[in-house]
């Protein structure tokens, strides 16, 4: 497997094709880092997760690493640009976890996380929204702010409901943290 394909696994945590998780139609093996990382987050195995179903179910997108590759850290800031319209049907959010403990990060809001259903966000002029990340929020975009425990590592996961065919196509792309 080339770099390319093993750091979008990383990034995506699954793969698609087969929930058996075989290479080359088992000729190869199995991607059992990635097939590793997915039961470590998801806990779970199911048909469904590998297809490409336009508009049903739902996809996910993993990092746990800044754009040079460094572990998120929650007494650092961070900012996700989200370009204009997210390609999912029902609704979009990223939500915040504790690599310990695979919950949702524990602070002193109640959801860790933002989505296009719940809250205020403020978007950009192009329809793009940042998302900022950090032990305190920035002054006057507290509504795009999800917060992180200093001292403490944390992973983020995107979540598509019903997603479109720019996801599965990849003509829309996240930012990198």
């Amino acid at each position: 497997m080339d770099a390319t394909n093993r750091k979008e696994l990383r990034k995506t945590a699954l793969f698609r094709g087969s929930h058996e998780w075989l290479v080359d139609v088992g000729n190869g093996g199995r991607y059992l880092d990635a097939r590793t990382l997915f039961f470590y987050t998801a806990k779970v195995n199911t048909l469904a997760i590998p297809l490409e179903m336009v508009g049903v179910g739902s996809q996910y997108a993993y990092t746990a690493e800044d754009e040079k590759g460094n572990y998120l850290d929650g007494s650092k800031n961070y900012k996700l640009n989200l370009p204009a319209n997210p390609p999912a049907k029902d609704f979009w959010s990223v939500v915040v976890y504790n690599p310990q403990t695979r919950s949702e990060l524990q602070t002193s809001q109640p959801f860790p996380s933002k989505n296009n259903k719940r809250g205020d966000l403020i978007y950009n002029d192009n329809g793009s929204v940042d998302l900022y990340f950090g032990p305190n929020p920035p002054d006057g975009l507290e509504k795009n702010w999800t917060q992180t425990v200093a001292g403490k590592g944390w992973f983020a996961i995107l979540c598509l409901y019903g997603p479109l065919e720019s996801w599965f196509n990849k003509t829309w792309q996240p930012g990198d943290f």
